[in-house]
């Protein structure tokens, strides 16, 4: 699984950008965007998708994940989608499948919301971002990870981790991923209050994909993502929780696959350009 690390140039300032790409050839290329948790919540995920389809998946760390270094001047969602429309101009890449979850999710929104033309179409799986009243989202930053994780999973005990007796270099990581996270998210508990109007204007094809057993974001604020989208549909997906990616694994990709299939051109896309460096 080669990691490369792309040099991008923006209006606000240059970054560089670790992407991880599983499959190869002339496989439907895919942009997954990880969740607060970190990347390690999409990479299995990439895995099994680039080895079961003809996939090619670019799976990016968000700046100032995993110890990698975010600018100051990166301090919002809107600013990370920006960067990673220009990966795509970098990557030279076509019909390209956006799949995001949590504030991946959030990213690939504020993504579709600029309207590229590289973008085939767009999944929101469990997507945070905007205000619904009534249905708030959990709030990640009073939480500890275990009480977190038990809002999560819809068989919590499966997936149930001794934070406590993690190495520290674990814990010094997520803590590191944790204060990304909130720069990232801002001052309105995971929502920026002008989204879920904003929405309105995005005409990629969109489908809001829920774990209809998540308590981090519940379905009503799923099916709320997808009324706000025009033509977005929305699936929910049964014994599965805020990470389908992890839980439910084969359910996911099969939304995925068909999804994709049928809203993403055929054509084969050309081999990325090389405008990446160091190797990591």
């Amino acid at each position: 699984m080669p990691s490369t690390v792309h040099a991008l140039s923006l209006p606000s300032g240059s970054l560089d950008v670790t992407v991880d790409e599983q499959g190869g050839g002339q496989g439907r290329p895919f942009l997954l965007l990880h969740g607060g948790a970190g990347p390690q919540t999409v990479t299995p995920f990439a895995g099994l998708l680039a080895e079961r389809r003809p996939a090619r998946v670019f799976t990016p760390l968000h700046p100032g994940f995993s110890g990698t270094v975010r600018p100051d001047w990166l301090g919002d969602v809107p600013l990370l989608a920006r960067a990673y429309a220009r990966l795509l101009d970098t990557l030279d890449l076509t019909g390209v499948t956006v799949v995001g979850n949590s504030i991946g999710g959030w990213i690939a929104a504020e993504l579709a919301l600029l309207g590229s033309e590289r973008v085939g179409g767009v999944i929101l799986v469990n997507a945070v971002g905007i205000d619904v009243p009534g249905h708030p989202v959990a709030d990640a930053f009073s939480l500890t990870p275990a009480e977190l994780s038990r809002l999560a999973f819809h068989d919590p005990a499966k997936h149930a981790v001794d934070f406590a007796a993690l190495p520290e270099a674990a814990r010094t990581a997520m803590a590191a991923n944790r204060a990304a996270l909130e720069v990232y998210s801002g001052p309105h508990a995971m929502a920026d209050p002008t989204l879920r109007e904003r929405l309105a204007e995005v005409t990629h094809p969109t489908l809001v994909a829920w774990g209809e057993s998540d308590r981090v974001v519940d379905s009503a604020y799923g099916r709320a993502y997808a009324a706000a989208i025009p033509g977005a549909a929305f699936e929910l997906l049964p014994r599965t929780g805020h990470m389908p990616q992890i839980e439910t694994p084969e359910q996911l990709l099969t939304t995925v696959w068909d999804f994709t299939e049928a809203h993403t051109p055929s054509e084969p896309n050309r081999r990325p350009a090389h405008h990446g460096h160091t190797p990591a």
